[in-house]
């Protein structure tokens, strides 16, 4: 029996520990270096960029309303932090990507089997959020607020106080649509059984209202769109856990004979 060198042991411990965080530190540096370079291709048209980022309002102002910038460097600090969200949403993929490789190599092949479509399927179900926001939700819950102000109330809405609020507001969607990818972890780790998630479908659908009463304005027309699609969702994650959970195999008793006395 050969003994192992606890020394070579260690060094080769070392060695392999700092492998990996030189390559994690060169795929960083490429993920900065995408968001850099997207962010300056898009610079020159951040203007253009906000300008769509505020058709969902500005749409519905009356005649003679505008948005206003109150403060002096407003005009140029809401398009460039508008920009650089954009440029990295539009690098979000490479993002995902790079980690995927840094870490797909310690997985088994069944777990990439599976991971690599939820992965794919979270970041269309966010892409998916967030346009869903800015299309239908935002023109509805605009329409709400313009149509309902006062008599003689002038609607000049601040660059800056947009958009923070549609930011957080967009997030929110994209971030409560990967509700069917955290349902199909959830069963798929076997934390909780689709038949138990199916049983608990009342509480879902109260704390899907829940979370849209948190997360939008104080309106029942923005909470219901948020908080029914997030109720869908987690039906079609909870149909997808199903069809991907393989049944439990039943388990075999034995049975003793005793032989005749």
């Amino acid at each position: 029996m050969s003994a192992t060198d606890p020394q070579a042991d260690d060094a080769a411990t070392e060695s392999s520990l700092l492998f990996h965080l030189r390559e994690l530190r060169s795929r960083l540096i490429r993920i900065v270096a995408v968001t850099v370079l997207l962010l300056l291709a898009l610079l020159p048209f951040a203007n253009e960029i906000y300008l769509f980022f505020s058709r969902p309002l500005t749409a519905l102002l009356p005649a003679g309303s505008s948005m206003i910038a109150t403060e002096v460097a407003s005009p140029f600090f809401a398009p460039f932090k508008l920009t650089s969200v954009v440029a990295l949403l539009l690098a979000m993929p490479y993002l995902l990507y790079q980690l995927w490789s840094f870490i797909a190599p310690g997985m088994y092949r069944h777990e990439k089997r599976f991971a690599l479509p939820l992965l794919l399927a979270s970041i269309l179900l966010f892409y998916g959020g967030i346009a869903f926001g800015y299309f239908l939700v935002l023109p509805t819950l605009f329409a709400f607020f313009t149509s309902t102000a006062p008599q003689g109330v002038a609607l000049m809405t601040d660059i800056n106080q947009y958009l923070d609020f549609v930011l957080k507001f967009l997030f929110s969607f994209g971030i409560t649509f990967e509700v069917p990818v955290a349902t199909v972890l959830l069963i798929r780790a076997g934390i909780v059984s689709a038949a138990a998630l199916a049983d608990k479908r009342p509480h879902v659908i109260v704390l899907c209202f829940v979370i849209g009463m948190v997360l939008t304005p104080p309106d029942v027309f923005s909470q219901t769109m948020l908080a029914v699609p997030m109720w869908l969702l987690f039906e079609a994650g909870l149909l997808c856990g199903r069809l991907l959970t393989p049944p439990a195999e039943p388990v075999k008793t034995e049975v003793t004979t005793q032989p005749p006395h």
